[in-house]
């Protein structure tokens, strides 16, 4: 691939908040804090959901998906963030920098198909009951989570290598902490209209589409969890689909905020910070908002821990989902 610069071969210098020496302890221990939270909470979900039998349920099968891929996705760029700001080394190979960019793009655009599958799923058991089990079943499921990582992948495929075509023409300082595409953008010696129109068409079809389907979704659901007659079934048919909602809020709101919006309508300080929150503390506020606001996970959490002995290896590899579930909303 021909490029009128050198960049492939001495890499980038990351300023990252350089700009701000001061800072750069605390946002490392900021950083570092919030990734060890993310590391444990997101691991404890998906060994939680495995290991008890009653969480066998699509939900927790997509629930298991979104904490593996916010363990990647925050993988893929906090150890380069803790290297920038815990040293003089601000630099990434790059090999690195195009890894990066391939990697928490194909993530990222992951996490929005699969936002709006488990909103889908949340509909089909709250307005569609007695037809759950046959609709949602480990087939359709795992076909649902195959197109969510297999769309953000097919994005990333042609979005970074589109984005990576550019000449910097021996541009190489990066005015940011990861290898995004917008800083990338910016690097450019030539006009970037295009690339910027196919940023805008993407955005559309992963920031605006699927949020939309979400809210439609929601919208049914709360006229169906109203006409529940039982205020303890509706309190906990509202209390998971909240839990969905708030995740869904923060994470959306953050990347449109960066993603839609012009690039000289906030300054570049401004994108840093948006950029660190929704790469590093939105995969920490996961698992917190569906522990805290769920009590299925909740009670088996206490029951996982009050275990005195080692679950046999029967039951540690029994199927993913049971032969039956409760098709009643109040079980969800």
């Amino acid at each position: 691939m021909e490029r009128a610069n050198d960049s492939s071969l001495m890499g980038f210098i990351l300023l990252g908040f350089s700009d701000h020496p001061h800072l750069e302890a605390a946002l490392f221990v900021f950083v570092l804090f919030f990734y060890l939270l993310t590391l444990v909470g997101n691991f404890a979900i998906i060994v939680i959901s495995y290991l008890d039998p009653l969480l066998h349920t699509p939900m927790y099968f997509f629930l298991s998906n979104l904490s593996l891929l916010d363990l990647c996705f925050t993988t893929s760029l906090a150890p380069q963030t803790l290297v920038n700001l815990g040293g003089p080394e601000k630099t990434i190979t790059y090999g690195g920098c195009v890894v990066q960019l391939y990697i928490s793009l194909a993530l990222g655009s992951t996490e929005c198909i699969l936002l709006a599958v488990m909103a889908l799923d949340r509909y089909i058991a709250v307005c569609k009951p007695l037809h759950y089990v046959s609709i949602m079943n480990p087939r359709l499921c795992q076909q649902l989570a195959s197109i969510s990582w297999l769309s953000g992948l097919a994005n990333s495929l042609i979005h970074a290598t589109f984005t990576l075509q550019l000449p910097l023409c021996g541009n190489h300082r990066l005015d940011h902490f990861i290898c995004e595409v917008p800083a990338l953008l910016k690097l450019a010696c030539v006009d970037t209209t295009v690339n910027e129109m196919v940023l805008f068409v993407v955005s559309v079809l992963f920031l605006l589409i699927p949020p939309a389907l979400i809210l439609i979704s929601y919208g049914f659901i709360s006229q169906a969890v109203l006409k529940i007659k039982s205020v303890e079934a509706r309190h906990k048919a509202f209390s998971t689909c909240s839990s969905h909602l708030t995740v869904v809020i923060i994470f959306y709101g953050t990347i449109i905020y960066m993603y839609l919006q012009p690039s000289n309508s906030y300054t570049q300080d401004q994108g840093k910070f948006i950029s660190l929150f929704y790469t590093i503390v939105t995969p920490t506020l996961n698992p917190i908002i569906y522990t805290l606001r769920n009590k299925d996970m909740k009670v088996a959490l206490k029951t996982l821990l009050s275990k005195k002995n080692v679950l046999p290896t029967n039951m540690i590899f029994k199927e993913v989902f049971p032969r039956h579930v409760v098709s009643h909303p109040a079980s969800i």
